[in-house]
């Protein structure tokens, strides 16, 4: 039987600590002495009330939760978090509507980075700290998923990945919280050490804040229309890139050598493919684009690394308009869209490990060909593959695909041209940010789309962060009954 008090208790949490967090952007509006700190009085109060309520009436409750509720908390506090963290977007001067806020807040929490709003410059600071606050939740939040609840779920080959060297399925949350201390406190030294690179090499102290919680989460939200064009900096760019692919990487494994050697964290196999597609990228496109690009050869480099790792992490940051490379960048970004970055990493995509399990497949399956009789067994870090991880990870590739093509296709119904549709899914599904096209590639943004078409994609933003089965297994009549 469902047991409801854990979920309101955890549900009531998350109520509070969006309150709670919204101080911040209170405190930075009065710092600035800007008005707009009014409109964020009453959320404060309402969700303390609310949420402190919930908690007060659950506090004594065992927080000892069975695989079903552990997904529908999953899934509950993130639309939680997605509608709560809208209202700051109606009711502040952004003034947006209720479709583009929740928009606006789920591309914010999914650290996918598209954004509906125009005239960035001259917003008021509390709600641009509020968009960069809402990737850098998102990011370590999905990194402890990563780590929590897909490999119970074993959702396309996760459970690989599971932190517990016998059965882990017995029951819910192993006791890995000094795993989860240590990366947490990775992730805000990276994010202070970015700060303080950000401000040495250029930017003012709040635009150094602001970026290093949307590069770290691979997030991409800037203070700025231009995005990193606006800097016109070349330091600052290569900043960007090392902790870009920082966040690309998978951060129990960084925790675990502590950065102390690299080498260690290069060992892994999905970290050495990665950066091995990662390099032959740049560099098919360097051999392309190379005189469509201004610039001696080391700034080309830095133009054509910055903006391919902005899109294969999914952090969605823009330093030129890349469209004008020709036709095979696009196509090549496009592609690097659906890879994204390693598991345990804070960016999307279907990761480079599920490419791995499905090259490996395809290589057995061709030596079974030739040796019938033969036990061929493939591995991924030393580890063997069971036969269900394939399954797993075909299962995985078909349902992604899938709910790309489907994506694609509703929002054809809109009259959107084929480049949008096709570029605005898979960047929705990928949590990248920026499309293709005149409308949303890297110099438009998604304001002009009708509330159907961003109803469409907030969904599939959704779908792709929680790696869709974490979702859809909640409509299987069997997950209520068993």
């Amino acid at each position: 039987m469902l047991n409801l008090k854990p979920i309101a208790l955890v549900g009531g949490t998350v109520v509070c600590a969006v309150g709670f967090l919204l101080f911040i952007p209170l405190i930075t509006e009065i710092f600035y002495q800007s008005e707009s700190w009014q409109s964020y009085a009453v959320p404060i109060l309402i969700y303390l009330i609310v949420g402190g309520s919930l908690v007060i009436t659950n506090r004594n409750v065992e927080l000892k939760i069975s695989i079903k509720e552990a997904f529908i908390i999953t899934v509950l506090s993130w639309i939680l978090l997605a509608f709560l963290s809208a209202v700051p977007f109606i009711y502040t001067k952004v003034n947006l509507s209720v479709v583009d806020a929740i928009f606006e807040s789920m591309s914010g929490i999914t650290t996918t980075g598209s954004t509906v709003i125009n005239n960035l410059d001259y917003l008021p600071k509390g709600i641009l700290i509020w968009r960069a606050m809402l990737q850098w939740l998102g990011g370590i939040g999905i990194v402890v998923i990563a780590l929590f609840i897909l490999p119970f779920l074993r959702v396309g080959g996760m459970q690989l990945f599971h932190l517990e060297g016998d059965d882990p399925y017995d029951k819910f949350l192993p006791k890995i919280s000094s795993v989860i201390k240590k990366i947490v406190i990775l992730y805000l030294f990276l994010t202070l050490i970015l700060t303080i690179l950000y401000f040495s090499y250029g930017m003012n102290f709040f635009d150094s804040l602001a970026h290093s919680f949307t590069t770290i989460s691979t997030g991409g939200f800037s203070t700025h229309d231009q995005s990193f064009a606006y800097f016109q900096n070349d330091s600052i760019l290569l900043i960007a890139i090392i902790f870009m692919i920082i966040g690309s990487l998978p951060f129990l494994v960084i925790a675990q050598t502590s950065l102390n050697n690299i080498f260690a964290t290069i060992q892994d196999h999905q970290v050495r493919i990665f950066l091995l597609i990662l390099f032959v990228s740049i560099f098919i496109i360097y051999f392309f684009a190379e005189t469509y690009i201004d610039g001696n050869v080391f700034q080309k480099i830095i133009t054509i690394s910055f903006n391919s790792i902005s899109i294969i992490s999914g952090t969605g940051y823009v330093s030129e308009n890349f469209e004008s490379w020709g036709n095979y960048a696009s196509v090549l970004f496009l592609i690097l869209m659906f890879i994204g970055g390693c598991a345990g990493s804070t960016t999307g995509g279907l990761k480079v490990f599920r490419f791995q399990i499905l090259f490996k497949y395809i290589g057995l399956h061709f030596k079974k060909m030739l040796q019938p009789h033969v036990v061929i067994a493939g591995y991924f870090n030393n580890k063997s593959i069971p036969e269900s991880t394939y399954e797993s990870v075909m299962s995985f590739f078909f349902l992604y695909i899938f709910t790309f093509a489907s994506s694609a296709l509703l929002l054809s119904f809109s009259g959107l041209d084929f480049l949008t549709c096709i570029s605005a899914a898979a960047s929705a599904i990928s949590n990248v940010g920026p499309g293709l096209g005149d409308i949303i590639g890297p110099e438009g943004n998604y304001s002009t789309l009708s509330d159907y078409s961003k109803t469409i994609l907030t969904a599939t933003m959704f779908l792709g962060r929680l790696e869709m089965l974490t979702i859809l297994i909640l409509f299987l009549p069997s997950f209520w009954k068993n």
